[in-house]
């Protein structure tokens, strides 16, 4: 009897062992296959999820502007007053619902090139007003319909992973002729994904043909987007900083005056990219702007929660499942004698013209899908190591506890 008990206990630990072992190896050899299935559906070749989901996304994307109605245009152009102005929006148009075109595989070099497209529909709906209000900036669709971004040619992670969706060549150049130095490189992805295998210290960079340059986002926070969890990167007041802050960014300092011999900051002299005409970019309402550039401005408000650019980032395919891309668009308006309306003034002033804030957020089917294909599987392969691991660990315990008591009442 006492050796039938002892050979039980001995072989419920025994099993205890060989389950914690096992639970033990499932978790290299689980992120292994994780690894692997995720390096195969992240390739953006034909039939995998993210070349489905590259070349037509999923995801409703809409841009809302609201435009700056200037209320003392005589003041102004009389007496260099302080202009007041007085934001009217939003108007809303739905973006980014056009498959890629002239879609290229090289085999040679592991990329795709593509064109893409651009198409505006007004969402009356979402909007404040219609497109015939008395705005001249306002009729967008007409200026952005018919139009097409690219050609972008991207490493299509055949041969490294590491590279999936990296801008090799943007209107078949690595550089923008924009900007000195390295301020001109075409950097990162276009931002709709990453490489898979995101960690939070990363430093994440992309490049956006709106504001003609690249740039770069940090962690800020996890997040829990429709039962997927994200990463939160946003990009930092640093990368809109003066040289004098951020001595990296003394190539984006192209003119000594306007920029009070490169101290001003929170605006981007984007003029050689637009044809000379007289551009500047900077975020919403002159958020993380030097008070020089904002002080002549009254009415604006910036505050980051409704101003700030970020990205939700899925960490183990690096998609990017919810976004918020925010710019303003400014105009250098300074004294002429040769334009009537501004021989008076006696000072410059960036004006703002309108704001944007381009949104997207993974839908309900899509979000359903993902938990059930890549973050459900996951969660349960974890789970089942954990429980596997944590019930070994405790029948082992246990067993042992018992037989090791056994034996002492045996001896006694």
């Amino acid at each position: 009897m006492g050796c039938d008990r002892n050979c039980g206990l001995i072989a419920g630990a025994v099993i205890g062992a060989i389950l914690a072992v096992f639970g033990g190896i499932l978790m290299p050899v689980g992120d292994l296959l994780i690894q692997k299935t995720i390096k195969k559906q992240v390739v953006l070749e034909e039939g995998t999820i993210a070349f489905k989901n590259w070349v037509k996304t999923g995801t409703e994307v809409y841009r809302q502007f609201w435009i700056f109605d200037v209320q003392n245009p005589q003041e102004v152009m009389m007496n260099s007053s302080n202009i007041q102005v007085k934001q009217r929006g939003p108007y809303t148009y739905r973006v980014r619902f056009l498959a890629k075109e002239n879609v290229t595989q090289d085999p040679e070099d592991n990329t795709v090139s593509f064109l893409q497209p651009n198409g505006a529909i007004f969402e009356p709906s979402l909007s404040v007003g219609t497109e015939a209000d008395n705005f001249t900036v306002l009729n967008l669709a007409v200026a952005y319909n018919n139009t097409a971004d690219g050609v972008y040619k991207v490493f299509n992670g055949k041969d490294n992973i590491n590279k999936v969706a990296i801008i090799d060549t943007y209107k078949g150049k690595r550089n923008l002729s924009y900007w000195e130095s390295y301020c001109d490189m075409i950097n990162g992805t276009d931002a709709a994904s990453f490489p898979p295998f995101v960690e939070k210290s990363q430093v994440l960079q992309f490049f956006s043909s709106d504001i003609c340059r690249s740039i770069y986002a940090v962690f800020e926070s996890d997040v829990n987007l429709k039962g997927i969890p994200v990463y939160r990167f946003v990009l930092p007041s640093k990368a809109f900083a003066s040289p004098v802050q951020n001595p990296d960014n003394y190539c984006f300092c192209t003119e000594k005056i306007i920029s009070k011999n490169c101290t001003s900051y929170g605006v981007l002299d984007i003029s050689k990219c637009k044809e000379g005409r007289p551009v500047y970019i900077s975020l919403p309402h002159f958020l993380y702007a030097s008070p020089d550039v904002s002080e002549p401005i009254d009415g604006l408000n910036p505050n980051e929660e409704e101003h700030r650019t970020y990205l939700d980032i899925e960490p183990i395919t690096g998609f990017t499942l919810q976004f918020a891309k925010r710019l303003q668009v400014n105009l250098l308006v300074k004294p002429s004698k040769k334009i009537q309306v501004l021989k008076n003034l006696k000072r410059n002033y960036i004006v703002p013209i309108l704001w944007l804030n381009e949104t997207g957020t993974i839908g309900d089917e899509k979000a359903n899908m993902f938990r059930s294909q890549v973050t459900g599987k996951i969660n349960l392969l974890g789970l089942i190591e954990m429980i596997l691991l944590s019930v070994g660990v405790v029948m082992f315990v246990a067993f042992m506890i018992s037989y090791c008591a056994c034996r002492s009442k045996t001896i006694k």
